[in-house]
């Protein structure tokens, strides 16, 4: 059973995981922390974008020797293959760490997986440590698989000019592989962000078929997208499609005698998930409840990490 140390450090590597958001895509958003034989941190890492070093080799590479007999806590199973770089099951064998906790197993997985591959090092592996946390930075990738499309977010502001707006979005585009702007122009969520020869954005005539243009944002190797605005058409084409919705609605005084029933709800076939302020307004955050879990998932072919 993990100690309390090494819940603590999965906590800090699901939380540095999220700084690969946006960027990493096609590959997952993995953080991983070293504890040495003492469970004090000595290291910590995150993968930024495909081809370069995963979470669990920029881990080890701050530990240095003081990662020998200790454990390494990582947000997914390392993987088990030998892609644009080394599997990450063998570099945690060579640095010699005894244990390896690991929260979400993978599905892209090759052969005995991962983790079957570190016990038999002779390696003490625990497995699922903070699944469900794991899964809000991990979540939406795992649903592109389980899909074969990407995650589709859907934000609009209600009552106001959007064009004026644009300040509440812009967290939320460094965060997603692909945005689509209100006037149908496609970008990277980070201009950039994804390096070369792993990712490109597609052209903005998606066409007219729903199908035809999820694939289309598929084979360009996006995991998340964005899109932007109520009147969006895209949002209409794909709104089957639509994953989770952030709606953000001004804020309304507790004097002016109005009711929840006659305000913006959630639309439904969603589920509240979250409600905050952001400035003179509330953000509502809403999933599309899904079903789906990682040990269930249809998985694409990976191929090369």
């Amino acid at each position: 059973m993990a100690t309390p140390n090494e819940l603590t450090a999965m906590r800090r590597a699901i939380a540095i995981s999220a700084q690969g958001l946006g960027t990493t895509s096609p590959n997952p958003p993995v953080g991983c922390v070293i504890l040495d034989r003492d469970g004090v941190p000595v290291g910590e890492g995150y993968h930024l974008r495909k081809g370069d070093h995963h979470a669990e080799v920029n881990a080890l590479t701050a530990a240095g020797e003081r990662a020998e007999g200790g454990t390494a806590v990582v947000t997914l199973e390392p993987c088990n293959h030998h892609g644009r770089t080394p599997p990450c099951r063998q570099a945690l064998i060579d640095a010699k760490v005894s244990r390896v906790l690991m929260a979400v197993m993978d599905p892209t997985s090759r052969g005995e997986g991962g983790a079957v591959v570190l016990e038999q090092a002779g390696i003490e592996v625990e497995r699922g440590a903070l699944e469900q946390e794991a899964l809000l930075v991990l979540g939406p990738w795992l649903h592109s698989l389980c899909t074969g499309r990407p995650h589709i977010t859907w934000t609009y502001s209600v009552g106001v000019d959007e064009d004026n707006g644009d300040y509440r979005v812009t967290e939320l585009r460094c965060t997603h592989d692909l945005v689509i702007r209100r006037n149908g122009v496609i970008e990277e969520g980070t201009p950039g962000g994804h390096g070369e020869d792993s990712f490109r954005v597609p052209l903005p005539a998606l066409g007219e078929e729903p199908g035809k243009a999820l694939h289309a944002l598929t084979e360009a190797g996006a995991r998340t997208v964005l899109i932007e605005g109520s009147s969006n058409e895209m949002a209409r084409l794909l709104a089957d499609a639509v994953d989770r919705l952030i709606i953000d609605i001004p804020c309304t005084p507790s004097s002016s005698g109005s009711t929840a029933a006659s305000g913006p709800g959630v639309p439904d076939g969603f589920r509240l998930a979250n409600v905050k302020p952001l400035g003179t307004h509330i953000r509502l955050t809403a999933d599309r409840p899904s079903g789906t879990s990682s040990r269930s998932a249809t998985v694409l072919a990976q191929d090369g990490a």
